[in-house]
């Protein structure tokens, strides 16, 4: 399976869950690949802020994610590091809960979906765990979130993959481009541009 470069930029209208936007804005970088992007939304009648520049190695592996934040509690910021090789650093020190996790994923971003899938490059009929380091819309804190992915038969030019989260009792049907991004996060986003 192989995707099409992704595009310079993208969005995603944030619904249901949360009210608000994301954009972001990817490039090729020493190697390997940079998206960066921004989420402004309205959940639980709190409003937040979070910017992130996310660093990943050719093969979509997570190596580094900068996430900063902004709520009524005040301002917040957070380096994950990653080895390549399941190995993580929060904020410079070793957070052994991580291990064996290969990408981050933001609470505040349906892009981050993007890594695992292009990872993984699951053919048609595969599942597999992809737990992550996950990165909390308020407070940036990091924790380790179990969830998996199973590749469905292509409709036209879409990718289709069951997801679930069993921590959050969450499990949905989500829809990629033919760049493996997101289209369709049901309860949390769809694609804007």
């Amino acid at each position: 399976m192989s995707f099409l470069p992704t595009p310079p930029s993208a969005a995603w209208l944030h619904q249901d869950a949360r009210s608000g936007f994301e954009v972001a804005y990817f490039a090729a970088f020493e190697g390997g690949w940079r998206a960066e992007g921004w989420t402004t939304a309205v959940e639980e009648g709190e409003t937040w802020v979070v910017r992130y520049d996310i660093r990943l190695d050719a093969a979509w592996t997570t190596r580094r994610a900068e996430v900063w934040g902004r709520s009524v509690s005040g301002e917040r910021s957070t380096v994950v590091e990653a080895d390549g090789a399941g190995r993580w650093l929060v904020d410079g020190r070793a957070a052994p809960q991580l291990d064996g996790c290969f990408d981050v994923d933001l609470e505040s971003s349906a892009m981050t979906n993007a890594f695992p899938v292009h990872r993984m490059a699951l053919p048609v009929g595969a599942r597999a765990e992809a737990p992550a380091a996950y990165v909390r819309a308020v407070g940036l804190g990091v924790e380790r979130l179990e969830q998996s992915y199973e590749r469905l038969a292509n409709e036209d030019t879409r990718q289709r993959y069951d997801y679930a989260a069993p921590v959050f009792d969450f499990a949905c049907h989500l829809v990629y481009d033919e760049s493996g991004l997101v289209l369709d996060y049901p309860g949390i986003a769809t694609r804007a541009h």
